[in-house]
C-alpha cells in the first residue's frame, strides 16, 4: 500500500509539470518490482487480467474497482467476467462477493477520482449515506500491485458509472459530465 501511495503522490505532483521521462521510468520500474516480489507470484494470464482491471478503478483514498454487474457488456467486452474475477480472487488479489459491498457513513457529499479527474457525488441525506461499490474489493496484496500509470480511461465505463449513480438518485458533478443533460456525459 505504501508503494501505491508513493506512486500516486508522484503522479499528482507531476500532473502539471513537464515530464522528462525519468518519473515515468521510475513508476514503471516500481510496478514491475512489485510483480517480481517473491511472495507475489502470478501467471502471465492473471497479470494481464489484473492490468485490464485497472480501467475499472476509481480512487477514494484507495483504489476501488467498481464492478457492479459481472454480466454487463462494459466489463465482458474487456474480458472481466465472473470466471476472471474468481481467478484473481484465487491469487489473493481481490475479494469477489456477488451480493456486493457498500461503503458507509458518508456525509452529504464525497469525491471520487477516475483517471485523475474528480467527480463529486451529492447524496440525498445529510449524513449516514452509503455508496454501492459493486461485487469486488481489493485485498492488501491487490492494492500493493495497483499502478496508477496502468489506469487507462474507458469512456464507456465512465458513462456507465455516472448513469448508475444518477439513476440511484445521486447528484453527480464532474468536469467530465455534460451539465445540460442530467446523467449525460
Amino acid at each position: 500500500m505504501k508503494q501505491w501511495l508513493k506512486n500516486f503522490s508522484r503522479l499528482l505532483s507531476n500532473q502539471h509539470s513537464p515530464n522528462n521521462g525519468s518519473e515515468s521510468q521510475s513508476l514503471e520500474e516500481s510496478n514491475f518490482d512489485a510483480l517480481r516480489q517473491p511472495d507475489i507470484e502470478l501467471s502471465e494470464e492473471n497479470k494481464k487480467l489484473f492490468a485490464v482491471l485497472h480501467q475499472f478503478f476509481w480512487i477514494q483514498g484507495e483504489p476501488l474497482p467498481l464492478i457492479f454487474d459481472v454480466n454487463a457488456k462494459v466489463y465482458a467486452d474487456q474480458g472481466i467476467t465472473e470466471y476472471a474475477l474468481k481467478q484473481l480472487e484465487a491469487d489473493g488479489l481481490l475479494n469477489f462477493e456477488p451480493g456486493g459491498y457498500v461503503k458507509k457513513k458518508f456525509g452529504k457529499h464525497t469525491r471520487l477520482f477516475y483517471c485523475g479527474s474528480p467527480t463529486k457525488i451529492g447524496f440525498p441525506n445529510g449524513m449516514n449515506n452509503q455508496l454501492d461499490l459493486g461485487c469486488v474489493i481489493l485485498t492488501e496484496k491487490g492494492k500493493m500491485l495497483v499502478s496508477v500509470q496502468d489506469m487507462s480511461r474507458n469512456q464507456v465505463f465512465y458513462e456507465y458509472v455516472i448513469r448508475r449513480w444518477y439513476e440511484s438518485g445521486y447528484l453527480v458533478s464532474s468536469i467530465q459530465v455534460d451539465q445540460k443533460t442530467p446523467g449525460r456525459v
